[in-house]
C-alpha cells in the first residue's frame, strides 16, 4: 500500500480553527465575526461555530464590552507550559543564582494566570531570616510586586474585567483596596519599569519586581527579589535592589529573544 502524505490526513475543521487562532497576532488583540469571516474566507455561520467551540474550551473569549473576540486564557496556559518546559526556567536559573550572589536575598521567577501570580522557581538566600519559598503558590496580582509589574501593562478594559467592582480584599494595612488608586499606581509602575510590594500581601515582607518579555515583546513573567522589611529600606531598594532586578529581567528577556 502506498504511503500517504501527511497532508492527506488533515482535518479541515481543525485547520480552520487553527487559522482562526492565528489571526490574533502582533497588534491584533480583538476581532469581530465579520472581520474573521473576511480574513478566513468562511461564511459567518461557520466562523461563529468555530468561535463557540473554541470559547467553550477557553481558547477564545468574548469581550463583553466590544462584543469582539480575543485569545482566551487557555492559549496563555499552553504558552506558559511551553515557556516553562523549553525556555523561561532554563534561561532564568543561572541569572537567578547570580542575582542571589549579588544581593543575598530570595529570588523568584513567576508568571501571571487568571489575574494571579504563580511562582515557578526560586533561589534562596543564605541569610537565617528569610521569606518562606512559595513555588507553586497562587497569589493575587494586585498586591504583589510580580503581579503589579505585569498587570501594569494591561489596558483599562482588561483591568476592569479582572478587578471586582467592590473594594479589593485587604491582606495588610498597606494593601491597596481602592480600584482607582491601584490604577494610578500601576501607571507609575508601567512608566518606571518595576514594582514594589511594600508589605501589601504579608506584613514584614517587601518585594521588588520587574517584567520579563519574550521575542514577541510580550510580558511573559517577572523576576522578583523578596525579603524581610528590616533589610528592605527605601534607600537600599532604590539604589541596589531596583537596578539589580531590572538588570536580571533584561538579561532573561534577552535570552528569550527580546530586543529593546
Amino acid at each position: 500500500m502506498a504511503r500517504k502524505e501527511k497532508s492527506e490526513y488533515l482535518i479541515q475543521a481543525v485547520s480552520h480553527a487553527l487559522d482562526l487562532l492565528e489571526q490574533f497576532h502582533d497588534e491584533v488583540d480583538e476581532l469581530g465575526v465579520t472581520e474573521l469571516s473576511k480574513r478566513l474566507k468562511l461564511h459567518k455561520n461557520n466562523v461563529f461555530r468555530l468561535l463557540a467551540t473554541l470559547e467553550s474550551r477557553g481558547y477564545i473569549e468574548q469581550n463583553r464590552v466590544t462584543e469582539n473576540y480575543r485569545l482566551g486564557l487557555k492559549t496563555l496556559e499552553l504558552g506558559q507550559t511551553f515557556i516553562k518546559q523549553m525556555g523561561l526556567l532554563r534561561q532564568s536559573k543561572p541569572i537567578l543564582e547570580a542575582l542571589v550572589r549579588e544581593c543575598n536575598e530570595t529570588i523568584y521567577v513567576s508568571v501571571l494566570k487568571d489575574f494571579h501570580i504563580i511562582y515557578l522557581d526560586t533561589v534562596e538566600t543564605t541569610m537565617t531570616v528569610r521569606v518562606v519559598p512559595r513555588v507553586g503558590s497562587r497569589l493575587p496580582a494586585y498586591c504583589t510586586a510580580a503581579g503589579k509589574a505585569q498587570i501594569a501593562h494591561m489596558s483599562e478594559e482588561e483591568l476592569d474585567q479582572y478587578l471586582p467592582n467592590r473594594e479589593l480584599q485587604r491582606f495588610t494595612p498597606n494593601t491597596i483596596t481602592d480600584r482607582e488608586e491601584l490604577k494610578r499606581q500601576l501607571r507609575v509602575v508601567a512608566e518606571q519599569g518595576y514594582a514594589v510590594d511594600d508589605e501589601e500581601l504579608d506584613e514584614g515582607v517587601k518585594c521588588v519586581s520587574a517584567p520579563i518579555r519574550d521575542y514577541t515583546r510580550r510580558i511573559i513573567g517577572a523576576v522578583s527579589i523578596s525579603g524581610p522589611s528590616m533589610r528592605f529600606g527605601t534607600e537600599r531598594i532604590e539604589r541596589e535592589l531596583v537596578p539589580l532586578v531590572i538588570k536580571a529581567a533584561d538579561e532573561i528577556s534577552s535570552k528569550l529573544g527580546y530586543t529593546k
